[in-house]
């Protein structure tokens, strides 16, 4: 699936929303490594804002450009919100995080037309949970949720491959980690469900 229909963007701006524990903020690094792997000439990742106490509402962003990046302010609004934790939905596709036909990805059992988020292009929905437990990706009793939520951004974007994914998460995790987590990548991107309806008067 391509990005953005119409013109190339020169950046893309992405938020990663969670909890403290989540895990945002290594998503959102692995993400930049992936796409500097595929060639971006430009990436950076950071905290966005948000305690990073375990429960508190957390914000990682990152940036990815065709050509070196200059811009180093908060992200606000973002093209792609990927939502770790639903509960988070609707602070993170109001108009001052999310441009209007920007792209949503949310860690849910429910399909992206059952998805109320304003006025993005593009939904995409993956039980992310699901496919934790079922890789065996847990921490303190609850599901690994960040880096299966990588192979749902690959797919409903199209921005970076999952090859390039697997590349970032080799350079940030070691080695039998990084094997066992991209199994879970690999599984999300085969199970997420895109709807493009959603945002189209």
């Amino acid at each position: 699936m391509a990005f953005f229909v119409g013109e190339p963007m020169a950046m893309h701006e992405i938020l990663w929303h969670g909890r403290g524990g989540q895990g945002v903020v290594l998503a959102a690094q692995i993400l930049a490594e992936a796409a500097y792997i595929q060639g971006f000439r430009g990436v950076t990742s950071a905290p966005t804002f948000g305690p990073e106490r375990r429960g508190a509402p957390l914000t990682a962003s990152t940036r990815i450009s065709d050509e070196p990046v200059r811009t180093f302010s908060q992200v606000a609004p973002a093209d792609i919100a990927v939502i770790l934790d639903p509960s988070l939905l609707a602070a993170a596709t109001g108009e001052e995080m999310l441009r209007r036909g920007g792209i949503v990805i949310v860690n849910t059992p429910l399909r992206p037309e059952e998805i109320d988020a304003g006025g993005c292009l593009c939904v995409a929905t993956v039980d992310a949970a699901d496919i934790a437990w079922e890789h065996h990706l847990s921490m303190g009793g609850v599901p690994v949720v960040n880096t299966p939520l990588l192979g749902a951004l690959s797919r409903a974007s199209g921005l970076v491959s999952l090859e390039s994914i697997e590349g970032g998460i080799k350079n940030k995790m070691p080695h039998g980690k990084a094997a066992f987590n991209f199994q879970a990548i690999k599984t999300a991107f085969e199970k997420t469900e895109v709807w493009e309806g959603n945002g189209k008067d």
